[in-house]
């Protein structure tokens, strides 16, 4: 993880936003540059693409507007994983549709508060810092995973299973795009799963600083999870990369997460499910309660795509 001040790019062609935005961001101790229109940000974003943590955008522009300035992020090979907050003000809830399946999966409608300011952000932040974390353990890992076939292991604890991802991250083609849907998946059969822990939980947990975390470790410690497992098998077959992820969990209601929905848009998590199928896996299947989910990836001799190269229904939103 990087040791330096989270890097936010803010683009807006009103100044007063700019100054606004920049003004309240400050405050949060985050590195601020802006740009006043999307011909610049791109500019900006293609000569120094591992500079910025995440990138504030706005939707409406003169010019190359924020949905192309969108679009060509998801196409980079570097800047593709970068956090997009898509601002506006449209709250057509079409318009907030077409901007999550472009790849926007933080957003702000204007006018905003600083309270919803700063925890969109803070989560857009998090998720960044989550991902370069991931990184450099599967930077730590040997390639000699890709020869495994199959495998199967248990893990308890977040830290398990962040390590566990990478891992089994390396052992598929694309790891670097697999590990972020897959390290999503594991946490949540350890916190949702194993553990308990709620939406609505969360949600709160995650407003208040280190609570999640010091949540998290005190369940581990209750009697009646102390011998609770999660479990993650790995099969390769000759056109695809089988991974099934099980906790003990009661299960759940998995078919409102599967894609992002409007109602969420600003909560401070619940994006894990439907990136991971968007980004990281051929598809993902939940079966049983919901406390079973398969999630595949095509092998490397029949994957065509990559993690810069955005679907072909999401390359004609406008």
């Amino acid at each position: 993880m990087s040791t330096q001040v989270p890097h936010i790019l803010l683009v807006d062609d009103e100044i007063f936003n700019l100054e606004i935005l920049s003004d309240y961001l400050s405050d949060k101790h985050y590195q601020i540059s802006t740009a006043t229109d999307g011909k610049v940000a791109w500019e900006m974003l293609e000569t120094k693409p591992d500079s910025y943590d995440v990138i504030l955008l706005d939707r409406m522009m003169p010019g190359m507007n924020g949905m192309e300035v969108l679009r060509r992020i998801k196409r980079h090979p570097v800047l593709s994983h970068c956090p997009v907050v898509l601002q506006t003000a449209l709250d057509d809830s079409r318009d907030v549709l077409d901007g999550m399946r472009a790849g926007a999966y933080y957003y702000l409608t204007k006018p905003f508060d600083e309270e919803q300011l700063f925890s969109v952000v803070d989560t857009a932040v998090q998720d960044q810092m989550q991902y370069r974390a991931l990184k450099q353990l599967l930077n730590e890992s040997t390639d000699a995973l890709g020869l495994m076939n199959t495998a199967s292991f248990q893990f308890q604890t977040l830290e398990q299973a962040q390590s566990l991802a990478s891992l089994v991250a390396k052992a598929c083609p694309q790891p670097e795009k697999v590990i972020m849907g897959l390290s999503e998946l594991m946490e949540n059969a350890v916190e949702h799963g194993n553990l308990g822990i709620s939406y609505a939980e969360k949600t709160f947990l995650n407003g208040e600083g280190t609570l999640w975390q010091m949540e998290v470790q005190r369940r581990l410690l209750l009697k009646e999870n102390t011998n609770k497992l999660a479990k993650i098998d790995f099969k390769r077959t000759g056109h695809e990369i089988e991974i099934c992820i099980t906790d003990q969990g009661e299960g759940f209601d998995w078919e409102p997460y599967m894609e992002m929905r409007v109602e969420r848009i600003a909560d401070n998590h619940g994006r894990g499910i439907a990136m991971a199928g968007k980004i990281s896996f051929a598809r993902i299947e939940y079966r049983g309660k919901g406390n079973v989910v398969h999630a595949y990836v095509e092998s490397a001799e029949t994957s065509t795509g990559g993690s810069n190269e955005v679907p072909q229904e999401l390359d004609n939103v406008s």
